[in-house]
């Protein structure tokens, strides 16, 4: 695979950063959750981080992770009192950030399977 110069490498980590701190902040001010287009910048962001940041090495955790988080993170933070809306949504939108970039590293893999 040809090396990423610099300035894609930059913009990847710059991705993540943005999208993680989109995920958390939404998750705690009802103004940026309820923008319309909240959900649509943690995808895209999600998919450049996964077309810039994922390594091959790296492609079977994020899957495994990103399995985990959808299936017992959301069980998981419903049943803490106080917090659990705010929980819930920060995690409803950090899975669309992280499932962006799954989807696309899942893609990747196939594509990859599928040349043998």
């Amino acid at each position: 695979m040809a090396k990423k110069s610099n300035n894609l490498v930059m913009v990847g980590k710059v991705s993540f950063l943005i999208g993680l701190i989109l995920a958390l902040v939404a998750g705690v001010v009802p103004a940026v959750a309820d923008f319309a287009y909240t959900g649509l910048i943690l995808v895209v962001l999600g998919l450049l981080v996964g077309f810039l940041n994922i390594a091959e090495k790296d492609i079977v955790k994020l899957l495994v992770a990103i399995i985990a988080l959808v299936a017992v993170g959301t069980a998981t933070v419903t049943v803490i009192p106080y917090v659990n809306l705010y929980l819930a949504s920060m995690l409803q939108f950090f899975v669309a950030f992280v499932g962006a970039a799954g989807f696309v590293v899942a893609l990747k893999a196939v594509l990859e399977v599928t040349k043998k």
